[in-house]
């Protein structure tokens, strides 16, 4: 079995849990989420934990799966009760972002402007402070999402090699290289 489907899955307070037909809800006062579960796997609900088991051996991969579905209801659980966070940092001279309705307007070196739109359950803030890296903070409660955004947010002006400069994650090493030598024989 999988050493991580073997672990309760442990409900927080707040956070309701239902499992009819091999789908799973997860609530609390203001959202919902889903998910399909895989036939091959079964939950029990025991005070306030969920166990996972496979109930049909036959399945070639159900312990995979027991790990998979063990992770994802748990992110579901976490996302609800604390949300998720990834915060980019943008890097340039004369890069700015800012947020205007349900979009998040780019200055990125380019000779246009650039319109990201903001998908409607993830939040987006933007740090400006004077004298620093602007920093975007991408917030939601489905990780997966808040992942695709940040990633998504990424790819609009991706790192430079030779001076560093385009967005990245906050704390994200990148290695430079070296430019031409100039002189020297």
């Amino acid at each position: 079995m999988s050493r991580i489907g073997k672990k309760p899955v442990k409900i927080v307070e707040g956070i309701n849990f239902d499992f009819k037909d091999n789908v799973v809800k997860v609530s609390n006062k203001n959202n919902e989420m889903t998910l399909k579960v895989h036939n091959s796997i079964n939950i029990e609900k025991k005070d306030d934990s969920l166990f996972l088991s496979i109930c049909d051996e036959n399945e070639s991969n159900a312990k995979a799966y027991l790990g998979l579905y063990r992770m994802l209801i748990q992110n579901m659980i976490t996302g609800l009760n604390e949300g998720f966070v990834k915060k980019l940092e943008i890097i340039g001279v004369g890069y700015k972002a800012a947020v205007v309705d349900n979009y998040i307007d780019f200055d990125l070196g380019f000779s246009h402007k650039i319109f990201f739109e903001i998908p409607d359950d993830i939040k987006v803030e933007v740090e400006n402070v004077k004298g620093k890296n602007i920093i975007l903070i991408v917030k939601g409660i489905d990780k997966q999402k808040v992942g695709f955004v940040a990633s998504e947010i990424r790819k609009l002006r991706k790192v430079e090699p030779y001076k560093g400069k385009g967005i990245r994650y906050l704390g994200e090493q990148v290695t430079l290289k070296v430019g031409k030598k100039t002189g020297g024989k």
